[in-house]
């Protein structure tokens, strides 16, 4: 593990998506760094596509949409 030096505003910026998505801090910004990498190395592939892959590669499973439980 390292130490990433990150500016003041980015920090701000973590800090807020991290309440709408209740990550910690660091998990956000891992959530970006990985996100952003994988748009970077696969620029033919959505940001939606990307990140239904990695929840898939997660074991993470939903219904079709259109189903509704009661």
């Amino acid at each position: 593990m390292g130490i990433v030096n990150i500016d003041d505003e980015l920090h701000d910026q973590l800090r807020r998506a991290c309440t709408v998505t209740h990550r910690s801090i660091n998990a956000q910004a891992n959530f970006w760094i990985k996100v952003g990498m994988l748009c970077e190395m696969h620029p033919d592939i959505s940001f939606q596509d990307i990140v239904a892959a990695e929840l898939k590669s997660a074991g993470v499973q939903s219904p079709l949409l259109g189903e509704r439980h009661t």
